[in-house]
């Protein structure tokens, strides 16, 4: 890899951010692609009742994944840091420790996903005809934590160091071996819905053997070396320290989306078929804002590491920019589209009913999803992630609970359950404005740097 070819420290900013951001988003439909055939496939040759148990997924794996994969962005955070500022040694260091706590991690998600699953979902209150599938569709899936956790710690550590190009040319590939073993076990072999799983835990096998290849085929900075893969502590401590608060972060909003999906089960099959078809469509509209969010936490690490505080705060605006304008504009075409989007998973009237009223109330508010994310990006690459994560706690989590808690009891609709998303996005975006506006927090830059 040439070291200054990936670099966001030099040129424009403008095409450092989008160069950066454009294989990411790619990448990203591609995934979200074979994640929404998965339910396609399920949903037309297994019907309703698969298709609920594949759908239903999205919280629950989350709240499994989201802790680790937080903890990893930590590892992202000083491996952009030590890229920008040309520290190799502590780069290697870095890397191997992150890659050393990916595997240690991987094998305890496997180990808890698969006993916990029954006890999570019967928790959730899901519905008894859904319950055998859905069991068999995550156990298969925890099987494969392993290869879940190690390909985003890879592409945690290409990222930050400005490579996102080769992990979408992965990403292409895997995709389409995922959507063939989909077919032929599915509609072909007729294996049934724990198939499903079983080719996404594949394809992410591949994905994550193609980034180890590429990082152990690196002439330069980042080269994976096998026999190096240890815990160095200092490293450890500097990964936990800036990856923790986002661990936190995620778990418990995971918990919280449980909670809102175990109040979605209560509406029966037919809503947690048409609401899990809207949440795979969904993630199409999640592709600007997590792009540019991950382009921020890498553009203010690198820079923060080569002392270019200046650019810090210019790429910022852009990248707020482009993400709340391009995921409002997504939002627009669902709202005006969702009926026939549903209908492609399912033709059944009430499934689409319930898909099309949760997808209508929340998708005019994916600009201030956009901005909250762009925020806790460009505070996770300057090491402060502990702010989006007290403003995410209090709104996606604690707000987000009381209001499903004390509202459906006098207001028991689906929509009173996706006022949830929307009225806590708000908040949170009303905080970190707030915070962002502040002039002093920048200037905190060269004290994080020495820790």
């Amino acid at each position: 890899m040439d070291s200054n070819r990936n670099t966001l420290t030099e040129g424009p900013i403008w095409k450092g951010l989008i160069f950066f951001a454009l294989p990411v988003f790619f990448g990203n439909v591609f995934q979200q692609l074979y994640n929404t055939i998965d339910s396609l496939i399920v949903g037309q040759y297994l019907g309703d009742q698969a298709l609920a148990a594949v759908s239903s997924s999205g919280n629950l794996i989350f709240m499994f994944v989201g802790f680790f994969n937080g903890v990893a962005m930590g590892a992202g955070v000083i491996i952009a840091r030590y890229y920008g500022a040309k520290d190799y040694n502590a780069l290697d260091k870095a890397i191997h420790t992150d890659i050393a706590f990916g595997l240690c991690t991987g094998v305890l998600l496997t180990i808890l996903g698969v006993i916990f699953t029954p006890t999570v979902l019967r928790w959730m209150g899901t519905p008894e005809d859904v319950l055998p599938n859905s069991i068999s569709y995550f156990r298969l899936y925890f099987c494969g934590a392993l290869f879940t956790v190690m390909y985003n710690i890879f592409v945690g550590i290409l990222h930050a160091m400005g490579d996102s190009r080769h992990p979408l040319y992965y990403l292409i590939f895997s995709s389409i071996v995922n959507v063939i073993l989909d077919l032929v076990f599915v509609a072909v072999l007729h294996l049934g819905v724990g198939s499903a799983a079983l080719a996404t835990t594949i394809s992410q096998g591949i994905s994550a053997l193609l980034c180890c290849i590429r990082m152990l085929r690196l002439d330069g900075p980042g080269k994976l070396v096998l026999r190096k893969i240890r815990f160095d502590w200092p490293s450890l401590k500097s990964i936990i320290y800036f990856g923790l608060p986002s661990g936190i972060q995620n778990s418990v909003i995971g918990l919280a989306n449980v909670v809102v999906q175990s109040n979605i089960n209560a509406f029966g099959t037919a809503a947690v078929a048409g609401c899990g078809a809207y949440s795979k469509l969904e993630g199409f509209a999640f592709l600007p804002i997590t792009c540019f969010a991950q382009a921020l936490a890498t553009f203010v690490g690198q820079n923060l590491g080569a002392h270019r505080h200046d650019r810090v705060k210019k790429g910022m605006g852009f990248g707020i920019a482009c993400s709340v304008i391009l995921s409002e504009l997504i939002g627009i075409i669902f709202y005006l589209l969702i009926p026939n989007l549903i209908s492609m998973f399912n033709g059944s009237p009430e499934v689409i009913d319930y898909g099309t009223r949760h997808c209508r109330t929340v998708c005019l508010f994916f600009c201030l999803l956009a901005f909250t994310h762009c925020v806790a990006g460009i505070m996770r690459g300057a090491g402060k992630a502990t702010v989006p994560m007290f403003a995410m706690l209090l709104c996606w989590c604690a707000l987000r609970v009381s209001y499903i808690t004390i509202a459906v009891k006098y207001f028991p609709r689906l929509e009173t359950v996706s006022w949830a998303y929307p009225l806590t996005w708000t908040c949170s975006s009303i905080i970190l404005l707030i915070y962002l506006l502040k002039a002093d927090w920048i200037h905190n830059f060269d004290r994080m740097e020495q820790m």
